[in-house]
């Protein structure tokens, strides 16, 4: 039997690179492994005021599809909307979903609701958040830091 293929997907202001070590340790045990950098998440001078929720599901389905069979989908974050999302749009072609610091979405997202770019906050208001940084090193913080790309929240009266 063949290892399902994987799709790694990474949260709020990442990009495939947050995935490089994990998809190496993948790859050294003979998985098939595939990070994807959701539309907008590009370097930091990329525009990002049209991209939408369906845009970031929409990427991660042609991912899929392109994998040939049933993937392990594996969602960061913030990538958990639309991972489930994605789960939705193409239930047959998932074998098995991951969510890491993740959860899926509580209700519907509303599209039509307006988005501010909010940029990488310090250590300590992600902590105070409760979002985990807990276990990464400095050298991976520090990669994070400066290669983290604002990200668009939906917000509720957002202009």
């Amino acid at each position: 039997m063949t290892a399902a293929p994987i799709v790694l997907v990474p949260g709020f202001r990442l990009g495939a690179w947050a995935w490089d070590e994990v998809a190496a340790a993948l790859r050294s045990e003979g998985h098939d492994v595939t990070a994807v950098t959701l539309p907008g998440l590009e370097p930091a001078d990329a525009d990002r005021s049209a991209i939408t929720v369906s845009d970031h599901v929409d990427a991660i389905c042609k991912v899929i599809r392109a994998a040939g069979a049933p993937v392990v989908l594996a969602v960061h974050s913030g990538a958990g909307v639309p991972g489930y999302g994605t789960s939705d749009r193409v239930p047959e072609q998932i074998a098995a979903m991951v969510y890491v610091d993740s959860a899926p979405a509580m209700g519907a997202l509303d599209p039509k609701l307006s988005a501010v770019e909010v940029p990488l906050p310090t250590w300590e208001e992600l902590e105070a958040d409760g979002s985990s940084i807990e276990g990464l090193t400095a050298d991976q913080l520090e990669t994070f830091r400066r290669r983290a790309v604002p990200e668009k929240a939906y917000c509720p009266g957002a202009r």
